[in-house]
C-alpha cells in the first residue's frame, strides 16, 4: 500500500471522528471516502481473505446479515430497508478495516489524542449549554430530562464515549507516565471526564466508568504495581458517588429520580412518562415475543408494530409515545430472528474475546464493556450507536494488533 493511500486513510479517520460531531451527512460521506480507499488495490483476494480469516471482521458483519435475511418474512419492506440502511456499516466498515493498512505508534497515539480532544470539546460545550440555565436542567433532572449533548443530544452513547475517552487517556497515561507533560494533560483531562460522567449523570456512562475503575484496580493487583494507584482507584470507586451526592446537583437529582421510578420498575408497573419502568415492561415484552416465534422471530422489518400490538394486549393503558421497543439489543435480535438472532448476537460479542493482543486486558475490558452497554441500550438500531460500535471496537483491534 502507498504511503498516500495510507495518508488519506489516516486522514479520513480523523474526519470520521469529527463528523461523528459536526454533521450526519459529513459521517456518512468520510465513511464512503474511507471505505473506497481502503479497497484502492489490486489484490482483493488477499483483502477478502484477510476479512474471512479475521473472526473479529466476520463476525461483527453478522450483526448486518441477520436483519438482512429477516428480510425474507418482514412484512414492512420500508422499515425493513431503513433499518439495513442503520446497519450497513456493520458490514461495510470490518471489510474495509481488512485492508492492510498499518500505522506507525507515534500515528496511533495521534489518532486517539485526537478521539480524546473531541470528546473532550464535546463535553466542554456541553457544560457551557448547562451553565447558560442551570436552575431548569436541574429540574429537568428530576423528570427523566438530562442536560444538552453533542451527537444531537444523544446523552446515552455520548456517555459511553466519555467514558471510552477516560479509558483512552488513563491507558495513555499509563503507557507514557514519566515522559513529560503530555502525560499529566492526559491525567487530568482523565480526571475532567470522569467528573463530567457524574455531572451528565447517564448511567451507561456511569456504569462503564465504575467497571473500568474496578478491572483496573483488579489488573494493578496481578501486576503488582505501586499500592498507591490501586488504593487510589479503589478509595475513588467507594468515595466519588458520594461526592458527587452532595456537591453535584444533577447527579442528586437524577438519584432521587431513579428511587421514585424503582418502585414501579422493579415490578414492571407502568407509570406514564417513566423512563425505566417503561424499559423494563419493553424488556418483558421483547422476552415474550422472542419465546412466542422462537425460530425465525417477528421480522426486523416489524419489531415495533408487534411489539405494540402486545402492549395493547398487556397494558392497554399505555400512552403511545412509551411504546418503544425492547431496551436490549440482545432482545433486538430475539424479537427480530428469534432464539437463533439472540444466540448468534451473543456469538458475535464473545468472538473478541479469545483474540490474543498484546494489551489483552485492555481489549478485553472495552469488549466487555461493549457488551454491557447493549444489555439496556439499543444502539445498534440508531446511526450513531452503529458508527460508534464498530469504529471504536475496529479501530482498537487494529490498534491493539500493530502493538501486539
Amino acid at each position: 500500500m502507498h504511503d498516500r493511500q495510507k495518508q488519506i486513510i489516516f486522514f479520513s479517520i480523523i474526519v470520521m471522528m469529527i463528523s461523528l460531531f459536526v454533521s450526519r451527512a459529513a459521517l456518512s460521506v468520510s465513511m464512503a471516502v474511507f471505505t473506497a480507499t481502503c479497497f484502492f488495490h489490486t489484490n482483493l483476494r488477499t483483502h477478502l481473505k484477510a476479512f474471512m480469516s479475521s473472526p473479529v471482521l466476520w463476525s461483527m458483519s453478522l450483526l448486518f446479515i441477520i436483519p438482512l435475511i429477516s428480510g425474507l418474512w418482514s412484512e414492512d419492506k420500508r422499515e425493513w430497508l431503513n433499518l439495513l440502511r442503520i446497519k450497513l456499516p456493520l458490514l461495510v466498515l470490518p471489510l474495509a478495516f481488512a485492508s492492510p493498512f498499518s500505522f506507525s505508534k507515534k500515528q496511533w497515539g495521534q489518532l486517539i489524542c485526537v478521539f480524546i480532544l473531541l470528546v473532550t470539546a464535546g463535553s466542554i460545550w456541553s457544560m457551557f449549554c448547562y451553565l447558560q440555565n442551570i436552575e431548569a436542567v436541574h429540574e429537568g433532572y428530576l423528570h427523566a430530562r438530562t442536560m444538552v449533548t453533542p451527537l444531537e443530544n444523544d446523552h446515552v452513547r455520548f456517555s459511553w464515549l466519555v467514558s471510552i475517552a477516560v479509558f483512552f487517556s488513563g491507558w495513555q497515561w499509563w503507557e507514557n507516565r514519566g515522559q513529560g507533560n503530555i502525560s499529566w494533560i492526559l491525567l487530568l483531562i482523565a480526571v475532567w471526564l470522569a467528573v463530567f460522567l457524574h455531572i451528565l449523570a447517564a448511567r451507561t456512562g456511569l456504569l462503564s466508568f465504575y467497571i473500568m475503575l474496578l478491572v483496573s484496580v483488579l489488573w494493578l493487583i496481578s501486576k503488582k504495581a505501586k499500592r498507591v494507584y490501586s488504593v487510589a482507584l479503589l478509595f475513588a470507586i467507594i468515595a466519588l458517588p458520594a461526592i458527587a451526592w452532595w456537591i453535584i446537583p444533577t447527579f442528586r437529582n437524577k438519584v432521587k429520580y431513579f428511587c421514585y421510578d424503582l418502585e414501579f420498575f422493579k415490578d414492571a408497573h407502568y407509570l406514564p412518562g417513566g423512563n425505566d419502568a417503561t424499559r423494563v415492561i419493553s424488556l418483558k415484552a421483547g422476552w415474550h415475543m422472542m419465546i412466542a416465534d422462537p425460530v425465525r422471530g417477528a421480522g426486523f422489518g416489524d419489531i415495533l408494530p408487534e411489539t405494540k400490538k402486545w402492549y395493547d394486549a398487556h397494558y392497554p393503558q399505555m400512552q403511545p409515545q412509551d411504546k418503544i421497543v425492547p431496551s436490549s439489543e440482545w432482545l433486538i435480535y430475539g424479537t427480530g430472528c428469534g432464539v437463533p438472532g439472540f444466540l448468534l448476537f451473543t456469538f458475535v460479542l464473545l468472538v473478541p474475546f479469545r483474540l490474543r493482543v498484546k494489551n489483552k486486558w485492555a481489549w478485553m475490558l472495552l469488549n466487555f464493556l461493549v457488551a454491557v452497554s447493549f444489555i439496556f441500550d439499543i444502539g445498534l438500531e440508531v446511526q450513531f450507536g452503529v458508527f460508534i460500535y464498530s469504529f471504536i471496537v475496529l479501530l482498537s483491534w487494529k490498534w491493539f494488533r500493530a502493538e501486539a
